[in-house]
């Protein structure tokens, strides 16, 4: 689902203005430590999946949800590995709407299913070494963020 009916009614009121939003992101791990990246098909980068919460979902609770719609997995929640903002959290998308992103990174682990992208938010999947990450072309925050999730991954993988 490409904007939620909450986020469409306040587009129709602030049209393309700056909107600071909150949202969720999965750092989804597999036994050998490579990490789940998504191709998003908006802005053509990669990052971890994730998306926005809506009005009255608690933040894990979005995350869970925006792995089971973009790529048909379900996954665990293993921890918070942080909350994070700034200018690199800031997006201008092709229809020229901008938003800055408040976003809650979590840890988890794959429960079941084979990832298979949704064709409208994800176009593509691909499992990551933290070597391999740095090939790829990554929206601004993806090289803030991984460092940390790959660090929280070894901790409690030891």
């Amino acid at each position: 689902m490409p904007m939620s009916p909450f986020l469409a009614r306040v587009r129709e009121k602030v049209g393309s203005d700056l909107l600071v939003l909150p949202s969720a992101a999965c750092f989804v791990f597999d036994d050998d430590g490579r990490l789940l990246m998504a191709r998003h098909g908006d802005v053509g980068k990669w990052a971890a999946p994730g998306g926005g919460i809506d009005p009255d979902e608690r933040p894990e609770d979005a995350a869970v949800r925006e792995l089971r719609e973009e790529l048909g997995v379900e996954v665990r929640v293993r921890g918070l590995i942080g909350v994070y903002g700034g200018p690199e959290f800031r997006v201008l998308y092709p229809n020229g709407h901008q938003v800055s992103y408040v976003i809650a990174v979590y840890g988890c682990a794959l429960v079941s299913g084979v990832p298979e992208p949704d064709g409208e938010e994800i176009n593509d999947f691909r499992w990551v070494t933290e070597q391999e990450l740095t090939g790829l072309n990554t929206t601004a925050w993806t090289p803030l963020v991984a460092p940390r999730a790959f660090a929280w991954w070894r901790e409690q993988a030891g």
